[in-house]
């Protein structure tokens, strides 16, 4: 098997996403997710500018390369659904500090590991937080939407490693 691990991303909610459906002053948003091999997508919440997603999406890693890109799409019933922003997310800084996890077994929960700061590099709408909590490594982004006049959308991730495959661990 070529898969490192699962990567698991809980698709929060958006802000102030982009009016689509002109006639309702509103839109039917959902989120898809994707790498060069998979495509992961969220419910669709009616008529909602501000949706509460709260689903939970996994990912497969093959690469650790490979980008991961979240596209939000207005929901329409006649024609093609309408694009409303699109993000990258960055796994390099939070790869990083789970690389660490083994020795991090003493910290308290809700330890900080490391803060990551928006940039040109990366589509983050604020500073985010890559936290130790339970046994587990967690980072909450709030990324801002490209390629429209606004909307940013809160995800977190996390990776779960999966038994026989080679993980973040370079050794294996």
């Amino acid at each position: 098997m070529d898969t490192l691990g699962l990567l698991r991303i809980r698709v929060r909610r958006g802000y102030n996403l982009i009016v689509r459906d002109k006639i309702a002053s509103s839109s039917d948003p959902y989120v898809v997710i994707t790498t060069t091999q998979q495509k992961v997508k969220t419910n669709v919440v009616k008529k909602n500018c501000n949706p509460e997603w709260c689903d939970e999406v996994s990912l497969s890693i093959k690469d650790l390369n490979d980008p991961i890109e979240l596209k939000v799409y207005d929901k329409d019933t006649l024609g093609a659904d309408d694009p409303m922003g699109t993000a990258e997310i960055d796994l390099k800084p939070y790869l990083e500090a789970a690389r660490l996890r083994k020795e991090l077994q003493e910290l308290p929960n809700g330890c900080a590991l490391k803060k990551v700061q928006p940039s040109g590099t990366n589509d983050l709408a604020d500073e985010s937080r890559i936290l130790w909590e339970n046994g587990r490594i967690t980072q909450d982004m709030r990324l801002k939407l490209r390629n429209v006049e606004s909307g940013e959308v809160l995800i977190q991730i996390e990776w779960v490693d999966i038994p026989g495959c080679k993980g973040l661990d370079p050794d294996f």
